[in-house]
């Protein structure tokens, strides 16, 4: 069989499987999450055997050991999978949830309900704890999950996948509602990519390659999530206190995550008494500024920024920097580089921080506040499946509610249409 003719297969289960799991009530999906944590931790012993081989595989081809700190699992990270599993099972069930409703002049009562998107396609990098949290969020929702990780996290995926099929058995819960695509070619990518029909929705998680990758070359309707070039706006009227503390959160309290913040943009009023701590500070805490010529003239370490840095996200202890001579600058320069993530005002004037929100058009705008927040369990959404950069169907933190689709109940009592 050809690796097209097992994914086909495959898809074909995950389609079967999802007509079964949408009309599942609650307590029945939130005993399937249930087993399934009980059953990692139990097979913790065979899922870090699985894991060791990807480690030594990712040591003997160089990675780093970032990245393979993000690969390897310990019977101690599972069992954090494993309530994070339990977690989710916790959470409101938004299926058969009413948006709106109520009855016509006509009488017909309507409904508009949520319901579930179907097959979820999600392609993703590195850590094998997305199989899982990927796999929960979709079933709590009512789909199925259909997993794409990296091929350097294959064996943990396959060992993953195998305990949460075996764990949907006798639940009532399909055991195909949890698949993981055949294959770890390029090419069993592009089968996912190219399953309109079978999969309904692809959810890339990942850098912006990965993600641009997905958008461009698949047929399958795509949520964009992730990328984050995320800027804080300090303005003329910011506290300069807060302003470092909040830009030195924002930057430093977890680089490598997508509502880091990227860049800082300096009003050009404030620049004298907020650039000379500010740098300070991130020269302490390993940051690399990479800074427009303004910004150079306050710190001889600071690093010459190319067009390249205003684009970056950097994902790392480097932050580009620019004095701006007016609000609306700083947005036009928002505007020409971000990604539509999550952008940071900080002022006391609240008529600049209301043309800051309405102006910026992204996911998240926080007034006085670090970028990190743009988060679903700092929302209290709970889980998400990622953060949504794009604006049709969800925009931010991608919690169960934007997992589901909605339709509408129309009850009659023998109506017809003159």
């Amino acid at each position: 069989m050809s690796e097209r003719e097992e994914f086909l297969r495959v898809a074909r289960r995950a389609r079967d499987a999802a007509a079964g799991l949408a009309p599942l009530p609650r307590a029945v999906k939130d005993a399937a999450l249930h087993a399934i944590a009980a059953a990692l931790v139990e097979s913790a012993p065979q899922i870090v055997k699985a894991n060791e081989a990807d480690v030594a595989r990712a040591r003997a081809n160089g990675v780093s050991e970032y990245m393979i700190d993000r690969l390897s699992l310990s019977a101690e990270r599972i069992a954090a999978i494993a309530a994070a599993v339990r977690e989710v099972a916790a959470l409101p069930d938004p299926v058969g949830e009413s948006v709106r409703g109520g009855v016509l002049p006509n009488g017909l009562e309507l409904r508009q309900v949520r319901v579930p998107l179907g097959v979820v396609g999600i392609i993703y990098e590195g850590r094998p704890n997305v199989t899982v949290d990927a796999a929960a969020l979709c079933l709590k929702s009512g789909n199925v999950a259909m997993l794409r990780g990296s091929s350097s996290a294959h064996d943990s995926n396959t060992a993953l996948v195998g305990v949460m099929q075996a764990a949907l058995q006798g639940t009532g819960v399909p055991a195909d509602a949890v698949q993981l695509v055949p294959g770890t070619s390029r090419e069993s990518v592009r089968h996912l990519m190219r399953a309109r029909g079978l999969v309904d929705v692809l959810i890339p998680r990942g850098g912006a390659s990965l993600i641009n990758s997905v958008v461009e070359e698949s047929t399958v309707p795509v949520i964009e999530t992730g990328v984050g070039n995320c800027a804080v706006y300090v303005d003329a009227a910011a506290d300069v206190g807060m302003a470092v503390e909040i830009l030195l959160n924002a930057k430093t309290q977890r680089p490598s995550v997508c509502n880091a913040a990227e860049t800082v943009l300096v009003h050009a009023d404030v620049a004298g008494a907020f650039l000379p701590p500010a740098l300070a500070a991130l020269r302490a805490a390993g940051v690399t500024v990479h800074g427009d010529e303004r910004t150079r003239a306050y710190g001889d370490d600071v690093v010459a920024a190319t067009e390249d840095d205003w684009r970056a996200e950097y994902l790392s202890l480097d932050i580009a920097a620019r004095v701006v001579d007016s609000l609306e600058d700083a947005v036009a320069h928002i505007r020409e580089y971000g990604s539509g993530h999550t952008e940071a005002i900080v002022t006391g004037s609240q008529p600049a921080a209301r043309r800051f929100v309405a102006l910026v058009d992204s996911a998240a705008v926080m007034v006085n506040a670090s970028t990190r927040f743009t988060d679903g369990e700092e929302f209290g959404f709970g889980a998400e499946i990622g953060i949504s950069t794009q604006k049709l169907h969800a925009r931010g933190p991608m919690g169960l509610p934007e997992l589901t689709s909605t339709k509408y109940v129309v009850t009659g009592e023998g109506h017809v249409r003159g």
